[in-house]
């Protein structure tokens, strides 16, 4: 595993880059008001409110506006949005990957699968039927995808999370999931958390010598 180095330069860039996105976000929607009809944001507050209680579709206001003809700019900036929140990903993979070759086609897979969750997303809305149709044809294509480590299996998921909160038009909170596992996987690496049994704290709670072999 290659050693973990400063992560002041790294860090600090990446951080400027989500201030910077923000920033521009906050710039345009009190330069633009209009914008705010449009920009991909609040769709979680408005999910709790819909009171579904039946197998009948029952769509919130976020998804009544998706309905209307302002569905493709709000799945553009929503796709937009996403792509931007899943760049900083794939930094953390070029960091802290343990292999000597980049994997090009995984990389790939990071950038892209946000992307077509945000569009699947708003495509089903609330509807069983749409839900359990995509999943027929899902189920009829034989994907084969095998990861080199398991920890790859975590930027799949941060994917498709990003992806999901801005297709229901919560992209603050596909922000806060692209952010916080940014900074997770950073400190955790750098601290190499788990490498070795050494120190008296983890001596202590494991019972057993930073030295000594497998039992």
């Amino acid at each position: 595993m290659r050693r973990s180095a400063s992560l002041l330069i790294p860090l600090t860039l990446i951080l400027m880059y989500y201030g910077f996105w923000v920033g521009l976000a906050y710039y345009l929607a009190t330069r633009y008001p209009a914008l705010l009809e449009y920009l991909p944001i609040g769709g979680i507050d408005d999910l709790p409110g819909a009171d579904i209680d039946s197998f009948e579709p029952v769509y919130t206001s976020v998804e009544r506006n998706l309905m209307t003809g302002k569905a493709p700019i709000r799945l553009l900036l929503a796709s937009i949005g996403a792509t931007i929140l899943a760049v900083p990903i794939s930094w953390v993979y070029f960091i802290t990957s343990r292999a000597r070759r980049i994997d090009q086609s995984f990389l790939q897979t990071i950038l892209v699968l946000p992307l077509l969750v945000t569009g699947i997303a708003m495509i089903v809305l609330n509807s069983i039927a749409l839900a359990f149709s995509l999943a027929g044809v899902v189920a009829a294509v034989r994907f084969r995808f095998s990861l080199d480590q398991p920890s790859d299996a975590m930027y799949i998921f941060v994917a498709i999370g990003i992806g999901l909160g801005a297709g229901i038009g919560a992209l603050g909170i596909a922000y806060v999931i692209s952010l916080m596992f940014v900074l997770a996987t950073l400190i955790i690496w750098k601290l190499e958390y788990g490498k070795t049994l050494a120190g008296p704290f983890l001596t202590m709670l494991t019972r057993r010598d930073g030295g000594e072999d497998d039992y």
